[in-house]
């Protein structure tokens, strides 16, 4: 790993996210099991780290490409939740599930600022508009292995359904070849593209 000589981040945030992430991994391990960390957003939990200590665009580029959007949408559900009471998509329901321990829920509020990290980073570092493509490929390479490695009932990346529970309405390869069109698609290019006018 490449430390800059000339570091655009400050030490003592690559120091407190990484031991955030120090904290939340065995925690993790033990509650959700090793499947769960397949999951876009516990991949760039992981990415965002190796960003912030070799101060790279292009990986804080991918993770905010496969995970802004989603971010957003997992916010929008549990702030809206919190205010109304009112479940309004069901992405943060486990959030409000008292059968899972407080401070296993409290670790997933990085749902909230990581996408205000990345954001700052891309600012920061500068946007690298082919960061798109590579993380297509890094979701071809993860679609399929959520796939083969994770409980069908967890439905990481949704690779089993839409929703929490598998889907049984056409053939469950036919579904995760679509899984894998869907997130470059209608996840990833809206999101570059937006980025990308933004950002430059």
């Amino acid at each position: 790993m490449v430390i800059p000589t000339d570091p655009a981040i400050p030490l003592w945030l690559k120091v407190a996210y990484t031991a955030f992430v120090a904290f939340l991994v065995p925690i993790y391990l033990k509650h959700w099991g090793p499947g769960n960390f397949l999951w876009f957003s516990d991949i760039a939990l992981f990415g965002t780290l190796l960003a912030l200590w070799i101060e790279s665009g292009f990986l804080a580029s991918m993770m905010s490409i496969a995970v802004l959007l989603p971010e957003v949408v997992w916010n929008v559900d549990f702030f809206g939740r919190l205010l109304t009471g009112k479940n309004i998509g069901g992405l943060s329901a486990y959030m409000f599930d008292s059968r899972k321990p407080l401070y296993v829920r409290a670790l997933s509020l990085f749902h909230v600022f990581l996408p205000m990290l990345l954001v700052w980073l891309i600012h920061t570092l500068g946007y690298a508009a082919h960061a798109w493509i590579a993380q297509t490929l890094l979701a071809w390479i993860v679609l399929p292995l959520t796939y083969l490695l994770t409980d069908r009932q967890q439905n990481v990346n949704w690779v089993y359904g839409p929703t929490s529970k598998p889907q049984t309405v056409i053939s469950q390869r036919l579904y995760l070849l679509l899984v894998m069109l869907a997130f470059p698609l209608f996840i990833y290019l809206p999101t570059h593209l937006i980025l990308r006018a933004v950002f430059g």
